[in-house]
């Protein structure tokens, strides 16, 4: 027993030398880059949430997993790693033990553990992906700098699951001036919302303009759109030449190859410029990729932006894009709106920074069986010392209440599958909720709170049988 105890502070001593290690020795300096020159951009910091220190073992690797390259492929690889620890423990505790009768209760109680641990997993998945946590924003250092989102989504698209004022107030907590909601074929909703503001029937600050996500054969933006008209049922360039008749300004989203057409047929069609990175699904585009469209851009003098491509899900904010607009705060609505279109539609690169978040270097999806393992070590190197004492702080208090609940794991994995299992309910009620708001824009609202009550139901139900034998002491 004393030498257990020995053994477990000499893996706590190792494994807070190795945080303290990896942070100082190793460090990753978190910072704004310009995406065109791809060096650090010194105009513009990185505040940190006070929640997020406080609880940094668990928010802070949650963000960091959320702004994985390759978010949603390394999520699914964490949980094969989950899955390889969890039974590779199981294996060793079996061959270690000589009791065979306890060793057999041991097996038969991790196998209908391994439920709990997936749905567990799959909570933390949820949590990541749709719950907006407190995450790092962008300081603004610079003189006359502004910051502008010109691809973001409500839910009057088909793929939104946020209100548009929710839209408004999640760009308000990541420090944008001005933001462009781009639904997917509707500009109306946004219309009526922009002239609410527009008459001072709530703050000005950031001011909202209309756009639209054209699909059609790539996906367009249509931004600084003042008059109402309906794409549905025309070309490419029929919805460029009218949002252009309308002095509105035409980007090309995502554009990822020439398998349906080619930079040269959007830019002969006289759009206005690329997205030269699009962070709603890849951090990062491909680098190959990224340096044909900038050259491309460069030598047409088409105008570069960063695509946030925000749905109310997904990775924490990203991108933006600073326009240089000395004058910002002695302009007054329709000014502001109209010196950002001006901005893009005369392509004045010079006025336009893309800025991303950068808090690890770059790697290829080729290999990410051990991607898992890459991101801890990443992700330790970018704490500083306020980070790293949480981390020693929550150590310690998780050493405590281990020698407490020694013995008492199976429970405590009850405990924690009915807390995901609820989490999961809830969040289905709250999506279910928004149903009536939206009906006739999209249905995705009824599709996930379906989803969401399948499998917390059947979460709860298997937790709560469990729950009852447990503590019941009937498995053991």
């Amino acid at each position: 027993m004393i030498h257990g105890i020995k053994i477990r502070k000499y893996i706590l001593l190792i494994v807070i030398i190795t945080i303290i290690s990896i942070a100082f020795f190793f460090p990753y300096s978190v910072h704004i880059q310009d995406a065109l020159t791809l060096q650090p951009d010194p105009e513009f910091g990185i505040k940190i949430s006070p929640w997020r220190i406080v609880f940094e073992p668990i928010l802070g690797l949650l963000l960091f997993f959320n702004r994985s390259l390759y978010a949603l492929d390394e999520l699914l690889i964490l949980l094969y790693w989950i899955l390889g620890f969890y039974l590779s423990y199981v294996t060793l505790r079996y061959l270690i033990s000589k009791n065979i009768t306890s060793n057999k209760k041991y097996i038969i109680n991790q196998i209908i553990n391994l439920p709990l641990v997936v749905g567990i997993w799959f909570s933390f998945y949820v949590l990541i992906i749709f719950i907006p946590l407190p995450n790092n924003t962008i300081i603004n250092n610079s003189e006359g700098s502004v910051l502008v989102s010109t691809h973001s989504h409500s839910e009057f698209s088909h793929d939104g699951l946020i209100s548009q004022k929710g839209l408004w107030e999640w760009h308000n907590r990541n420090n944008f001036d001005a933001f462009f909601i781009t639904d997917h074929s509707n500009h109306a909703k946004t219309y009526e919302l922009a002239e609410k503001q527009r008459l001072n029937k709530f703050p000005q600050n950031p001011i909202i303009m209309t756009g639209e996500e054209y699909s059609g054969t790539n996906h367009m933006s249509l931004l600084g759109i003042k008059n109402y008209f309906v794409t549905k049922g025309l070309s490419d360039a029929e919805v460029i030449d009218t949002t252009h008749f309308y002095n509105g300004v035409v980007l090309v989203n995502h554009w990822f190859s020439d398998k349906h057409n080619s930079l040269e047929y959007y830019k002969n069609l006289d759009v206005d410029g690329y997205e030269i990175e699009n962070v709603g699904k890849e951090l990062y585009y491909d680098r190959s990729l990224y340096e044909r469209i900038k050259a491309f851009c460069i030598t047409n003098n088409l105008i570069m932006v960063g695509g946030l491509d925000f749905h109310g899900y997904g990775r924490s904010c990203a991108t933006w894009n600073a326009f240089k607009i000395p004058n910002w705060g002695n302009l007054n609505y329709n000014e502001k709106e109209d010196v950002i279109i001006k901005i893009l539609r005369d392509r004045e690169q010079e006025k336009v920074k893309v800025l991303m978040y950068k808090d690890r270097s770059y790697y290829s999806e080729e290999n990410l069986a051990f991607s898992p393992i890459k991101l801890v070590f990443n992700y330790f190197r970018t704490l500083n010392i306020y980070q790293v004492l949480s981390w020693i702080v929550w150590l310690l208090i998780f050493s405590l209440v281990r020698e407490r609940v020694k013995g008492k794991m199976d429970k405590i994995i009850v405990l924690a599958g009915i807390a995901g299992s609820v989490f999961l309910l809830l969040l289905g009620t709250k999506y279910n909720s928004n149903i009536a708001a939206i009906k006739g824009y999209s249905e995705i609202y009824e599709e996930y709170s379906a989803l969401l009550f399948k499998i917390g139901f059947a979460f709860i139900i298997y937790a709560m049988i469990l729950l009852y034998f447990r503590f019941l002491r009937i498995i053991k």
